[in-house]
């Protein structure tokens, strides 16, 4: 028998059904989920630590390393979003002390140099306004100068809509002695990414944007030279959970018998493995050439409403995400609001340093279509008709 009386009763909304609007995601994500993956995500639980899991989670690998386009063994999927992938490479990289450059050009620049300043390490931010991307001379300057371990960079900059050049910054790095981290949160999938032949020594990704798998997991792989780093370092990484020597055994990324770490999202997981599966099946370039064509179409029909694409040169345009200048005597809140509460369609505001600069439209994985460009596009030109402009 309880022996106290109840000071809470039972929440009145957790007595009523659950209920989900059907809208449209084409922000920057999440996406909208394929059928495929919404039943994976509905099938029965098995044993965290089961074989079948454990096949589960080895044929994850394969299809990281098949999307990342790497034979690194030391590759697996991580338990949270792709900010626990972000953390977990410069907890494992990093240590006190240690130099550590960023291109920090939108939000997610910020985010590495907040870390890596919890680390202790000795951070140099390579600060550029939003829209801005770096060159092979400009990071040869600040390699020289700093003399870093470690260099991030962002492909897909989500929250400027710009795509980053990689060709030549693996080669150059390796020549000053430096790793080279990059985020592909935003641009896996949806533009090409040779992780190995680009000489990318630590790459992750996130589940939610163009793999169009529920959020929550997210894609890493190091390189040889990185685990050298990594296994060599002389303190233990300042989280257990994401040390990628108790990851790397648990995700099957070593010849040891695989010993518990921590209970794994089975479910989510299981989304996962059917979304790299259908992007196995698809084709990589066959994605890459989805999302250019339909990106391209977005930009004709946005320019032809009188936009403004933010990011000018077309070769540096992120396929998934695309920024658009805020029309001037608009206020970006109330487009916003206007295409989710009349059209059931979600895009959205800036984030970090673009806030208050640009709306983001996202055509993530099966959202990459010229049926989507279209609705969204009537819906903005609808937005900009009944919304309040302010008299300049």
């Amino acid at each position: 028998m309880a022996s106290h009386k109840l000071l809470v009763t039972p929440p009145k909304a957790l007595l009523k059904p659950l209920s989900i609007p059907n809208q449209l995601l084409l922000g920057p994500g999440p996406s909208n989920l394929p059928p495929r993956i919404m039943a994976a995500g509905g099938l029965q639980m098995i044993g965290s630590m089961s074989k079948d899991m454990y096949q589960i989670m080895d044929e994850i690998k394969e299809g990281i390393q098949y999307v990342f386009q790497t034979r690194n063994p030391l590759t697996l999927v991580i338990s949270g979003s792709g900010h626990c992938a972000l953390e977990a490479a410069l907890v494992n990289v990093l240590e006190p002390g240690d130099s550590f450059l960023v291109g920090a050009n939108g939000i997610w620049g910020q985010r590495a140099v907040d870390i890596g300043e919890r680390i202790g390490a000795r951070v140099h931010p390579m600060t550029k306004d939003p829209g801005g991307h770096y060159t092979l001379q400009e990071v040869e300057e600040g390699l020289a100068q700093h003399k870093p371990v470690l260099l991030f960079l962002t492909h897909g900059e989500s929250s400027t809509g710009v795509l980053q050049p990689l060709d030549g910054f693996g080669e150059l790095c390796h020549r000053y002695k430096c790793l080279l981290l990059v985020d592909s949160v935003a641009s896996l999938g949806g533009t090409p990414l040779y992780m190995d032949r680009q000489g990318i020594d630590i790459l992750y990704s996130g589940s939610q944007k163009a793999l169009n798998a529920p959020p929550g997991t997210s894609l890493i792989s190091f390189s040889d030279k990185a685990k050298k780093k990594m296994y060599s370092r002389k303190t233990k990484p300042f989280s257990f959970y994401l040390d990628i020597k108790w990851l790397a055994n648990f995700k099957g990324c070593d010849d040891q018998p695989r010993m518990y770490h921590h209970t794994i999202p089975v479910i989510s997981l299981y989304s996962l493995r059917e979304s790299l599966a259908l992007i196995a099946e698809q084709g990589l370039e066959n994605s890459w050439r989805q999302h250019r064509e339909a990106a391209a179409y977005l930009h004709g029909r946005l320019q032809a409403l009188g936009l403004q694409l933010f990011v000018k040169d077309p070769a540096l345009r992120l396929p998934t995400v695309t920024t658009v200048a805020v029309p001037a005597g608009y206020d970006w809140r109330d487009i916003v609001s206007y295409v989710i509460d009349h059209f059931d369609i979600e895009i959205m505001g800036g984030l970090g340093p673009s806030t208050g600069k640009v709306l983001r439209i996202g055509l993530l994985g099966c959202n990459a279509t010229r049926e989507n460009v279209d609705r969204v596009t009537e819906a903005l030109r609808a937005a900009l008709q009944h919304c309040p402009k302010k008299k300049l």
